[in-house]
């Protein structure tokens, strides 16, 4: 039983995490050091509640003793920055009761370096939501050999009462299974724009009205398995040799982040977004777009 859930960082990802919880009726305190954070976070979260009919208990903090006082399980989600995350790690070891489990969402380093030389190891796990964390039903899970399977376990059995989707790994890798997979995906959308191929619309309507709809029903090997693995034998052994090998985050990319043009966050990346008002709207709508699709493979 978690009594009181710590979720570490009001970002985006911490926002939704936050909101999965308390809609289902767990206390959740919502910490963050930073001032604006915290006020972007109440205005993002009480607007969905408003639109609930059950009243969260959801609580705001930026003081980190308050926020993590006899929690059952604390839930770090700040920036994908390793030397912040054990300073966090650090300032939080002394606070922590005796029992609590502490989780990361990392979605990029692996829970072997992330455990390391932390006292809490044994009582630490990644689980890793996906954007916006409220809806997206998937929630990878990493646990390392010495991990006390109870942890686990506990965590796995609230996942699934706050109606997600969990997988656990069957071992320790950074990127996990989904990350892995789509910047696989990414790598090649960019080495087809950047070689000329297609431009940006071109690729993402192809991926929308192609692969992305099997892949919302079926996963790769289900959809192997009905293509004929003999088929696939030929066309991977075919394409493999020719698909872009870069190591290094694509070009395409980089200059975008040189230019700070970051995506929706500032307005621009490969496409312009508008002001604040216009980005609200389009994200509203894509989170109707999602809870659509969610409902319609719940409802077969």
């Amino acid at each position: 039983m978690f009594n009181k859930i710590a979720v570490l960082g009001a970002g985006t990802m911490g926002r939704g995490i936050a909101q999965v919880f308390a809609q289902h009726g767990i206390f959740v305190v919502l910490y963050d050091p930073n001032a604006n954070a915290i006020k972007a976070a109440k205005q993002a979260l009480g607007d969905k509640q408003a639109l609930g009919q059950k009243e969260w208990n959801l609580q705001y903090a930026d003081n980190l003793t308050d926020a993590v006082k006899e929690a059952d399980l604390i839930i770090e989600t700040v920036s994908e920055n390793l030397e912040i995350k054990r300073e966090l790690y650090r300032l939080l070891t002394p606070l922590l009761k005796k029992d609590a489990i502490v989780v990361s969402n990392t979605s990029t380093y692996s829970l072997e370096t992330l455990a390391q030389q932390q006292s809490f190891a044994k009582q630490m796990i990644i689980t890793h939501f996906f954007n916006p964390a409220a809806i997206i039903p998937l929630v990878e899970i990493v646990q390392l050999a010495e991990t006390e399977q109870e942890i686990t376990e506990r965590v796995i059995e609230l996942l699934l009462r706050c109606g997600k989707v969990p997988v656990l790994l069957k071992k320790d890798i950074a990127g996990f299974i989904a990350n892995r997979l789509q910047a696989a995906v990414m790598r090649e959308a960019c080495y087809l724009m950047e070689s000329g191929v297609a431009d940006a619309s071109q690729i993402d309507t192809a991926m929308k009205e192609g692969p992305g709809m099997r892949w919302a029903i079926n996963g790769p090997f289900e959809i192997a398995d009905m293509g004929g693995l003999d088929v696939w034998e030929k066309v991977t052994g075919h394409l493999f040799p020719q698909l872009d090998p870069n190591l290094l985050s694509p070009e395409s990319i980089s200059n975008k982040v040189r230019l700070g043009e970051l995506g929706v966050k500032s307005g621009k990346g490969f496409y312009e977004y508008g002001d604040a008002s216009v980005r609200d709207t389009q994200s509203n709508e894509r989170e109707q777009k999602l809870l659509q699709i969610v409902k319609l493979k719940e409802n077969h």
